[in-house]
C-alpha cells in the first residue's frame, strides 16, 4: 500500500490553491509508516516466499545476518530460474512470477522481442548461452565463458535498481547451475543493500519503541482521567476519547509490527482475517484524526462563542469522532471489496490503488481544518490576553506573545498539526532522506507520550489531585499510626496499675 506516491499525487492537486503541507497527515494516516508497505507490496511481480519472508524478519526487527540474506536469494534466485532453464529466444516456457499476469506479459513480451532482435550477434559455430527471462529479468544471448549483467529489478522488495544482478554463462555455453538445486541460476545477491535494510530496521525499531512508550503512558493517563472523579468535565472527556483513540490505534500498530509482518505467511493463508485487521486498524488511525478535529473545534468554539452548550457539543463530538471514521472506513472497504482484484485480497489489501483516496481526503480535510482553528485560537488569545501598550517593555516580546507562543505549542501536538512539518518525502539517496525518516518516526509513534504528558501529567488540576490524594492518604496512615501507638501505651499502662494494685 504505497500511499505515499498516492498522497504526493493529491498533495499537487492541493497546491493550486496552497493547502500541499496538509497532505503530510495524509501519509501519516493512510501509509502512516511506508515501511510496512514497501515491506508487503508486490508491485510488478510476486516475489518468492523466502524473499518476502527474509524482507519481513529484516523490516520486522528480527535478528537476520547477512549469510542468511545470501543464502535464502540463492534459494529463492535458483527456484525462479528453475522453470526458465530450457527457455530460449523463440519464446518457449513461461516464468515464475505471476503476482499480476499483465505486467508480467508485458516484461515477457519485451523480452523475447528483444532476444529476437539481437539474435543473429553470434556466428554460426560459435559457443554461447540463448537468452531467456527467468521471471523477472530478460538475459541476453551471452558468449561462453562470459557473464551478463542487468540492472536489479526495482519491483523487488529490498532490491536496490541502481545495483547489477549477473548471470554466467559456460564455457561449454550452458548457463551456470547452482550446486545445491542443480538448476540454472541468476546471481541477485549483490542487489540487496545491506545497508538500506539495516537503516529500515532501526526505523522500525524507533517506531516500535515509540509506539510502546505512547501507549504506556496513554493508558496511566486514561487511568488518572478515570480514578479522579472530580476531574470530569467537557475538556477531560474529550481528552479521554483522544487518549483511547491513541490506544486503541498504537495497540493495533504493535500488533502489525510483532504479528503481521514477521508472519509473511499469514497472507496467504488467512486473508480474511488480515483484512479484518487491515480495515481496524486504518479506522482507528482515521479516528485519531476525527478526535484532534474535535479537540480543535471545542477549543474554537467555547473560546469564540459566549453562549454554548457544552453538554450538547460533547454529545455531538462524540457522534463525530466515532461515527464518521465508520462511515468513511466502510465506504473504502466496501468499494476495495467490490471493486478490487483477488491479487489484492491475497496481500491484504497492501497494494497500491486509488481506493486510498477515500482515506486521504478527510485526514487533509481535518488538518486544514485544524490549521485554521489554531491560526483564529492564536488571534482570540492575543487579543485577550493583550496588554496596555504602557505595561508591554520596548526590550522584548511582551508577556502575551509569549504566552500565545506557549499555547501554540501546546496545541500543535493536541491537534496534530506537527505532521505539517513533513509534507514532502525526499528523494532516494539525498542527504536529508534519514533525517526525514527520524523526524517522521518521532512525531508519528511520540505523538501520544506528549499528549499524555502536556494535558495529563503536566496538568495543573491532575497535579492538584494527586497531591491531595497523596496528603490525604499520608495522613490517614500517619493518623492511623499514632491511634495505633498511643493504643498501646495505654493498655501498657493499665497493665501496670493492675500489677501494682495486687503488689
Amino acid at each position: 500500500m504505497n500511499v505515499i506516491a498516492k498522497t504526493q499525487q493529491f498533495a499537487q492537486t492541493l497546491a493550486v490553491v496552497g493547502f500541499t503541507s496538509i497532505t503530510a497527515a495524509a501519509t501519516h494516516a493512510t501509509a502512516h509508516n511506508p515501511r510496512t508497505d514497501n515491506l508487503l507490496a508486490a508491485a510488478a511481480a510476486e516475489t518468492t516466499r523466502s524473499t518476502l519472508t527474509l524482507a519481513a524478519r529484516m523490516l520486522a526487527g528480527l535478528p537476520t545476518s547477512a549469510s542468511d540474506i545470501a543464502d535464502s536469494a540463492i534459494t529463492d534466485m535458483a527456484a525462479v530460474d528453475s522453470t526458465s532453464s530450457n527457455e530460449s529466444a523463440d519464446g518457449e516456457g513461461e516464468g515464475v512470477a505471476e503476482a499480476e499476469p499483465d505486467a508480467l506479459d508485458v516484461l515477457r513480451d519485451e523480452c523475447y522481442k528483444r532476444l529476437n532482435e539481437t539474435a543473429t550477434q553470434f556466428t554460426a559455430g560459435e559457443t554461447y548461452c540463448a537468452g531467456t527471462f527467468d521471471g523477472w529479468l530478460c538475459w541476453p544471448d551471452t558468449a561462453a565463458g562470459t557473464s551478463a549483467y542487468e540492472r536489479c529489478p526495482e519491483f523487488i522488495t529490498g532490491f536496490d535498481p541502481t545495483r547489477f544482478a549477473h548471470k554466467e554463462c559456460g564455457s561449454d555455453g550452458e548457463w551456470y547451475k547452482h550446486p545445491l538445486t542443480n538448476k540454472t541460476w541468476s546471481n541477485y545477491t549483490t542487489c540487496i543493500n545491506f545497508d538500506d535494510l539495516e537503516w529500515k530496521h532501526s526505523i522500525n525499531l524507533f517506531y516500535k519503541t515509540g509506539y510502546g512508550i505512547s501507549l504506556i503512558a496513554i493508558l496511566l493517563s486514561l487511568a488518572i482521567y478515570i480514578y479522579f472523579k472530580s476531574l470530569k468535565c467537557a475538556r477531560i472527556t474529550l481528552h479521554m476519547n483522544l487518549f483511547t483513540s491513541f490506544a486503541a490505534n498504537n495497540s493495533l500498530w504493535l500488533v502489525w509490527y510483532f504479528v503481521v509482518i514477521p508472519e509473511t505467511e499469514m497472507l496467504k493463508r488467512s486473508p480474511p482475517p488480515c483484512i479484518a485487521l487491515h480495515i481496524i486498524l486504518h479506522y482507528f488511525l482515521l479516528t485519531n484524526y476525527s478526535w484532534m478535529l474535535c479537540e480543535g473545534f471545542y477549543l474554537h468554539t467555547v473560546l469564540v462563542s459566549a453562549f454554548i452548550s457544552e453538554k450538547k457539543l460533547v454529545k455531538w463530538l462524540i457522534a463525530l469522532g466515532w461515527g464518521t471514521p465508520a462511515i468513511v472506513i466502510f465506504i473504502y472497504a466496501l468499494a476495495r471489496g467490490l471493486g478490487g482484484s483477488g491479487d489484492e485480497v491475497k496481500h491484504c489489501w497492501m497494494h497500491s490503488t486509488s481506493f486510498e483516496n477515500i482515506l486521504v481526503v478527510p485526514v487533509c480535510i481535518s488538518i486544514f481544518l485544524n490549521l485554521l482553528f489554531l491560526c483564529n485560537i492564536v488571534r482570540v488569545v492575543l487579543l485577550k490576553l493583550k496588554a496596555p501598550a504602557s505595561i508591554q517593555g520596548s526590550c522584548g516580546p511582551s508577556r502575551t506573545v509569549l504566552q500565545a507562543f506557549r499555547a501554540t505549542l501546546l496545541l500543535v501536538p493536541l491537534l496534530g498539526l506537527q505532521y505539517i512539518l513533513t509534507p514532502f518525502h525526499p528523494d532516494a539517496g539525498h542527504p536529508w532522506e534519514q533525517t526525514y525518516e527520524v523526524i517522521s518516526a518521532f512525531t508519528a509513534s511520540f505523538q501520544g507520550l506528549f499528549v499524555a504528558t502536556l494535558f495529563c501529567f503536566f496538568n495543573g488540576e491532575v497535579i492538584a489531585q494527586v497531591k491531595r490524594r497523596w496528603r490525604t492518604t499520608w495522613f490517614s496512615n500517619r493518623a492511623r499510626a499514632n491511634s495505633y501507638t498511643a493504643t498501646q501505651v495505654s493498655v501498657r499502662f493499665c497493665w501496670f496499675c493492675i500489677c501494682f494494685r495486687l503488689y
